[in-house]
């Protein structure tokens, strides 16, 4: 038996499903259209069509008379629309005010070429995902009622140029019922429209990515984040000069903040987070870049307490100090989880107690304020350590934590050996591991364990 006699024997339920992944495929695209396959565009769900591939110039007709041929269909909930190439927009708003009037639960936007969608007829009753990235960016009157999307719960907007402010507050207010936005804008050309402002009560997970270092006034004059339902944030950005947030329901928080003084050199300080992890001192988990180790150090006028925090996770970089760690530990004193990616950093003076990097010529009173470990206070139960090399200094400050942190009982270390490099592979791993296994516990429940 062929293989066109095997799938003409499947059903026509795996049939259809079998189409929805092929679907951007010329072939079949080809097949789709024609009389043997065309029943079986009942039971697609998913429309992916994109003109990457294949004779562009025919893509307009494909998608005019496939959208025909689902005109009665109650299966399809997923639409995409890639186009590679610039077609006629008003074939274009067509196909997208076909699919948000038969009722489709997803809708996945992009386009190479600027795009306007007309905001007037952009609404939907029963859309639950929407996704807009690059040249399509919506503008117009407002529906009746200023409602877009009422039904929707996640939104992600990716290099969208909204014609002004205005309308992206409008657009995030005309969905009330919004519980998860991400936006991204990495694109530095033009300033964004975004205003630094994301208000909305039902919001619970934001993801924000804004990456504008030439328009530092433009940009990052405010950040307003209020969101009362939120219990998700990931938020990174430069340093903006001021932010008032509202975090009622925040559990956990992943900060990638930047400094500006690496960029501008002027004699001023840029920024101010001290309202800002004022904010997220409820998480009970937080997550930190290296960048954000520096921006709390430089740009925080106060630590709040950490009282509910259990995990915290930081990022190390060579170039970045440690400063402000001992005093996020000391006032986290129900710290359960501490997970440390990469043990290599800048060499400064104020690292405290909880690092060995501290230069070898030290004052009286610094020698006396070692006496009494920051580490030995922790609550920490659980010690991760990624990306270990075994060198001098990395044993040594695992010795600071095995020899302190005295309710410790699982350490995870992973350890980096380039096995590609080291002909010596596994006699290296053995001594790293080796060497880490001998040293003194202050914790008799401690286990260690590589991954």
């Amino acid at each position: 038996m062929g293989s066109t006699d095997l799938i003409s024997s499947l059903p026509d339920e795996v049939l259809g499903k079998i189409l929805s992944l092929l679907w951007t495929n010329r072939a079949a695209s080809t097949s789709v259209l024609s009389k043997r396959w065309r029943h079986l565009l009942a039971f697609v769900d998913n429309l992916d069509l994109r003109d990457a591939s294949g004779d562009h110039r025919f893509f307009c007709d494909f998608v005019d008379r496939t959208l025909a041929l689902l005109r009665n269909s109650t299966t399809v909930k997923r639409f995409s629309l890639d186009c590679a190439f610039q077609h006629d927009d008003s074939r274009v708003d067509s196909w997208i005010r076909t699919v948000l009037e038969r009722g489709f639960l997803e809708l996945d936007l992009k386009t190479v070429g600027l795009h306007c969608i007309d905001t007037e007829f952009f609404t939907s009753n029963t859309l639950v995902k929407l996704t807009i990235c690059d040249g399509f960016y919506p503008d117009g009157r407002l529906p009746p009622g200023g409602v877009f999307f009422p039904a929707l719960k996640t939104l992600s907007l990716v290099e969208v140029a909204f014609s002004c402010p205005q309308m992206y507050m409008d657009f995030i207010y005309g969905c009330p019922v919004l519980e998860e936005l991400s936006q991204h804008n990495d694109d530095d050309t033009y300033p964004p429209p975004w205003n630094g402002v994301v208000s909305n009560p039902s919001i619970k997970r934001l993801t924000i990515h804004h990456n504008g270092p030439n328009h530092r006034e433009e940009c990052h004059h405010g950040c307003w984040l209020l969101t009362p339902s939120l219990g998700y944030l990931d938020y990174s950005s430069y340093v903006a000069k001021q932010y008032d947030v509202n975090f009622g329901s925040l559990e956990e928080a992943r900060l990638d903040l930047r400094s500006w003084e690496r960029l501008i050199d002027d004699e001023d300080i840029f920024g101010d987070v001290s309202n800002l992890v004022e904010g997220i001192s409820n998480v009970k988990t937080l997550h930190l870049s290296s960048d954000s180790l520096e921006v709390l150090h430089l740009y925080c006028d106060t630590m709040p307490m950490f009282n509910n925090l259990l995990t915290l996770s930081f990022e190390s970089d060579n170039e970045k100090g440690w400063q402000v760690v001992p005093l996020l530990l000391t006032n986290s004193p129900n710290l359960q989880t501490l997970v440390i990616k990469g043990l290599v950093h800048q060499v400064t003076d104020r690292c405290g107690d909880f690092c060995v990097c501290t230069p070898k010529r030290k004052t009286k009173r610094k020698k006396m304020e070692e006496r009494v470990c920051c580490l030995s206070t922790c609550q920490v139960k659980v010690l991760n350590i990624s990306g270990y090399q075994g060198t001098c200094r990395e044993l040594k400050q695992m010795r600071r934590f095995l020899g302190n942190l005295k309710c410790l009982e699982t350490v995870n270390v992973s350890v980096k050996v380039n096995h590609l490099e080291d002909n010596d592979f596994s006699d290296r791993y053995l001594r790293i591991t080796d060497a880490l296994m001998n040293l003194p516990r202050v914790s008799s429940n401690c286990h260690i364990h590589f991954f």
